[in-house]
């Protein structure tokens, strides 16, 4: 069995202060910068297990998980941070809102949003022995709709970002929020593969996808979410939210801006910077 070394901190101890550290770059806006040495992450195991720490120390702040997102779905963001997979994160309760929602900019350190479809999970999708693909979860999907996430990159250097895979797993891959637009429960009557979408920013188009940009389709993508949930021991439970990954390229929205995501068959997600 692997022995740690001799005065250094129990695995579990190392990382619940990641997790303060995260906690308190934060609060001080630090800009962002992996995990110092001893509080780093040696493995994707080790980084969820800080996540799980950092996601219990908000809660105290910002309410309990209520879903999960999906980052880093492209492969060229994968090479990037070394990183052979998307990447998971946690929603918490106060920072899920409807649309219309307003947000201040100077609440974050630098704000991104992202342009997603939002599935609200009606049954749990517990681990069976057999991997979940497109088919067998759609008994999950209660409603599927438009959703913008809210992050927080700190003013990262992305040209610094390479290698930094595990330190936005433990970051919980910088997620501060969702705006849920419209949420329909006949969602089976579209091709969801096949919806468009497009952002605009004070009117001006900035961006178009479809569905078929989440990793195949917004179900392909669901199902890699509940394999890696099930696969870290906290599938996904009935009632939580799950945000799929961005659709169209991130924006970083400047204070007075008015961000609009339109997703075909659904009213406008309108967010207020």
């Amino acid at each position: 069995m692997e022995r740690s070394p001799v005065n250094s901190p129990r695995p579990a101890a190392r990382q619940q202060r990641a997790a303060y550290w995260l906690i308190d770059a934060y609060a001080r806006r630090a800009h962002f910068a992996p995990l110092p040495g001893k509080h780093a992450p040696r493995s994707v195991t080790e980084a969820y297990a800080i996540q799980a720490n950092y996601v219990h120390q908000k809660a105290l702040l910002c309410g309990p998980s209520v879903g999960r997102k999906i980052a880093l779905s492209s492969a060229a963001m994968q090479t990037m941070t070394g990183l052979p997979t998307p990447i998971s994160g946690r929603l918490h309760s106060r920072q899920v809102v409807r649309s219309p929602a307003s947000v201040r900019i100077s609440d974050y350190g630098r704000l991104i949003v992202e342009f997603e479809i939002a599935i609200r999970i009606d049954h749990d999708l517990a681990a069976t022995g057999e991997p979940y693909d497109a088919l067998s979860v759609v008994k999950a999907v209660g409603a599927l709709g438009p959703a913008l996430e809210l992050a927080d990159d700190r003013n990262a250097d992305y040209a610094r970002l390479a290698g930094q895979g595990l330190a936005l797993i433990a970051d919980n891959a910088w997620n501060q929020g969702a705006v849920l637009g419209e949420l329909r429960e006949d969602w089976s009557r579209l091709s969801i593969n096949d919806l468009a979408g497009e952002a605009f920013i004070n009117g001006v188009s900035v961006g178009r996808g479809r569905g078929a940009d989440l990793m195949g389709g917004p179900l392909h993508a669901l199902a890699w979410l509940a394999n890696q949930a099930a696969g870290l021991g906290d599938p996904l439970r009935a009632g939580e939210i799950a945000i799929l990954g961005s659709m169209i390229t991130s924006k970083f929205p400047q204070a007075g801006d008015r961000v609009e995501y339109r997703l075909e068959g659904f009213s406008p997600v309108v967010l207020q910077a």
